[in-house]
């Protein structure tokens, strides 16, 4: 890689950063400074014009003066490098922290939900209409998905008990989680009824914003990373879905006027209005019920990263339901 990027300097050290669950990424020291080599292995988005796309996505953002951080060309211009395979790039190498909401004031939270807007906003701005109808490009798994059916649900359900039921050594984990899947399959028939229709609009997103994807240098963001799930979905879900993310308490229960800080910034930056983040709520609130992707890679990946996260999601599921009203008036109220 450095001999692509001669700019560089000599490497001192890489070594590989602790956070991420889908790419690998490095802290790259080198005779002339600090940088942020990123290996991408996530399939939907490792070949490299979705990683080229992301990257041009990012320039024109930094040049709208948004916080991101653009990844630096070789000697050629280009920004990635095809090496034994694996498609990598260098950034510059970003100094600052992940904050999550327990660690936001309401200021903070409010700038949050500004920041969000804007980001969506400008991508409206940057990226190129590819339809002759001028309609944004889109690759195939972009788009508008139809709400969860609960029949695919209670099937997984099924799956998983047996799954957790079956571990071993058999914990405490698996007899929560046994529990908490049967508590999701009795709350699912109870609101079978409030199935979501697919949502009526949708526009250019960061795809996968939370507190990992931010970083912050004191109370201002430094930069958003990880561009990898760009994309056109529905974007009030993504404001919805950060927010459940953010500002989750370990117990389950969202910091409720956080989000409405939050969320009250993001419409007047995005013009959108309190109908839309409503049904995005509800959207996004169904979404949970019907997701148990913490369990998917526990007992069918073998994969425990995400074991640490299911408590405070499992429970979240359970208080927006019984908090339903509070939850969608702090969105849109």
């Amino acid at each position: 890689m450095l001999r692509r990027h001669r700019h560089a300097g000599e490497p001192l050290s890489c070594v590989p950063v602790a956070e991420g669950l889908l790419n690998r990424g490095f802290r790259l020291s080198t005779t002339r400074g600090t940088y942020f080599l990123k290996q991408h292995l996530d399939a939907p988005t490792a070949d490299r014009a979705t990683i080229a796309r992301q990257h041009r996505a990012t320039q024109r953002l930094h040049a709208l003066g948004l916080p991101v951080a653009p990844p630096l060309p070789d000697a050629t211009g280009r920004t990635v490098a095809v090496v034994d395979g694996h498609c990598y790039a260098l950034h510059p190498w970003i100094d600052g922290r992940h904050r999550d909401g327990a660690q936001l004031s309401t200021g903070c939270s409010r700038r949050l939900g500004t920041l969000l807007g804007q980001v969506h906003t400008a991508l409206d701005r940057v990226m190129e209409p590819s339809g002759p109808d001028g309609a944004p490009g889109a690759t195939a798994d972009d788009g508008v998905c139809a709400s969860a059916d609960l029949q695919d649900t209670f099937r997984a359900i099924d799956e998983l008990i047996r799954l957790a039921r079956a571990h071993r050594p058999h914990d405490s984990f698996d007899a929560l989680a046994e529990h908490r899947l049967r508590e999701r399959r009795r709350l699912l028939a109870q609101h079978a009824h409030h199935r979501p229709p697919p949502a009526a609009a949708a526009g250019w997103v960061h795809g996968d914003f939370h507190p990992l994807n931010l970083l912050y240098r004191g109370a201002e963001p430094a930069a958003i990373v990880d561009w990898d799930r760009l994309g056109v979905r529905p974007r009030a879900e993504e404001a919805v879905r950060a927010a459940a993310i953010f500002f989750v308490r370990p117990g389950g229960e969202l910091a409720l006027e956080k989000v409405r800080a939050y969320a009250r910034a993001y419409r007047r930056a995005t013009g959108a209005d309190r109908a839309e983040l409503a049904a995005a709520a509800h959207r996004v609130w169904w979404e949970r019920l019907n997701d148990f992707w913490t369990l998917r890679w526990r007992y069918q990946l073998h994969d425990r990263r995400a074991d640490p996260q299911f408590p405070a999601v499992s429970a979240l599921a359970v208080w927006w339901t019984r908090e339903y009203e509070a939850v969608s008036d702090a969105f849109a109220g």
